[in-house]
């Protein structure tokens, strides 16, 4: 029981550290909540961060909120994902209870409007790299490198009338039709990379494969 309290203890203070950091939305966080669920508590490993915030954008609520949500349950089940959850909405909360007093009063400053532009411009570093380090995970192969060229062009094209949630199912549709033409092809598809060794042998595969 001490161990169950302590694993929720400290899911809770884990995101409870990054709720303060959401400034930008959902997608200025992966870096962050990348560190300290993968690089820090070894928890998960980066493709599967890749993959929640997918399932999290798919879904209703702020990607921030659902991806917490989610990888506290991955953790330690609903009580994780409801301290996952606490610990995320809590400062935010906190935060924006301040800002409602303080914010008319202090709006047209030159000082906050310097922030503000500091601030945006921190906030498009983190999203590019969130999407380099997630992207290292998802381009596997050729055909995968195809389809996010594609829905890049998509996406900037056709933003302002095809919704996310087409382009996930769409991508999860490729992928399914892709891996059953090349199951009749015969051909092998990688799925993962896997992580670098410090040794590998020559006849060792650098991908995992569905055959």
């Amino acid at each position: 029981m001490k161990t169950e309290k302590g694993v929720l203890w400290t899911i809770f203070l884990t995101f409870l550290k990054i709720g303060p950091v959401t400034f930008g939305g959902g997608y200025a966080m992966i870096p962050v909540i990348e560190r300290e669920v993968v690089e820090k508590r070894k928890w998960l490993e980066t493709r599967d961060i890749a993959d929640i915030f997918a399932v999290a954008e798919s879904i209703p609520g702020a990607i921030g909120i659902n991806s917490a949500t989610f990888i506290g349950y991955r953790v330690a089940g609903i009580r994780g994902a409801l301290a996952a959850m606490i610990g995320i909405l809590l400062p935010t909360f906190c935060i924006i209870l301040l800002l409602s007093l303080f914010f008319l009063q202090m709006k047209g400053h030159p000082k906050m409007e310097a922030a503000f532009i500091s601030i945006r411009a921190t906030i498009v570093a983190l999203i590019a790299y969130a999407a380099i380090k997630i992207g290292k995970t998802a381009l596997v192969d050729k055909t995968s490198a195809v389809l996010i060229l594609l829905t890049v062009i998509v996406m900037y094209f056709g933003h302002s009338f095809i919704h996310p949630v087409l382009l996930i199912a769409g991508g999860a549709a490729a992928g399914i039709g892709i891996i059953m033409l090349k199951q009749k092809l015969g051909r092998k598809t990688p799925l993962t990379k896997r992580t670098k060794r410090t040794k590998r042998t020559k006849q060792e595969p650098i991908f995992d494969y569905m055959i």
